[in-house]
């Protein structure tokens, strides 16, 4: 099958996963999803360890592969290479006028790490590192960060135990009722009883010629 048609099955099954049976029924549209196929899709881990894969990688097997699949872009050392995004260090600089954003310094989640590095990376190559690969390579950005130990094992027992340094740095947006009392209900007709043009623009072919 080419690229091209496995992009367009891939789409036709996640409208279905989407819109569910009842589209592919009433509109002939894709089919319902095998359970198989949803279960490839269902990647994503949340914050807590959810829904990790069971496996583990320490953090020297993590530097063998770091230096083989992620150096040439983030450095030996997580350190970043030209424009590529450094991964590690930035410690306390967020409240610079230039912070570093790094793994260590921002994320506050360490599933950000294992999702993003599961799904897109190695860089032209995403999803080709096997599940003990992903865990080893994480466990080397943190040590790189001076987040764990060189003799640190993680795997999806050892993940809830690990504490990313700005967990607390985010809050909840709760601008819909912190600021509640600044948002009124917009007018949506017969605002005025009548609407007058005062001013015209300057630009040509803006302002209405009627009312």
């Amino acid at each position: 099958m080419s690229k091209y048609r496995k992009l367009l099955a891939g789409m036709a099954i996640a409208v279905t996963l989407a819109t569910g049976p009842v589209a592919a029924d009433k509109f002939g549209l894709g089919r319902p999803a095998l359970p198989e196929e949803v279960a490839a899709w269902d990647l994503d881990v949340r914050p807590d360890g959810t829904g990790l894969p069971e496996g583990s990688g320490d953090v020297w097997t993590g530097d063998e592969l770091f230096g083989e699949y992620c150096a040439v872009c983030h450095g030996d050392f997580a350190e970043g290479i030209d424009n590529w995004p450094k991964l590690a260090g930035g410690m306390g600089t967020l409240d610079h006028e230039d912070p570093l954003k790094t793994v260590g310094s921002y994320w506050p989640y360490l599933s950000t790490t294992w999702d993003y590095v599961n799904r897109s990376m190695p860089f032209g190559n995403a999803q080709s590192l096997t599940t003990d690969e992903v865990y080893a390579i994480v466990a080397y950005i943190l040590y790189s960060n001076n987040l764990v130990d060189e003799d640190f094992v993680l795997s999806n027992e050892t993940f809830p135990d690990v504490e990313m340094p700005n967990a607390d740095g985010f809050i909840i947006d709760d601008r819909k009722t912190a600021e509640a009392h600044f948002v009124t209900e917009p007018c949506m007709a017969n605002c005025k009883e009548s609407v007058e043009i005062t001013m015209r623009a300057r630009v040509l072919d803006v302002t209405p010629e009627t009312q």
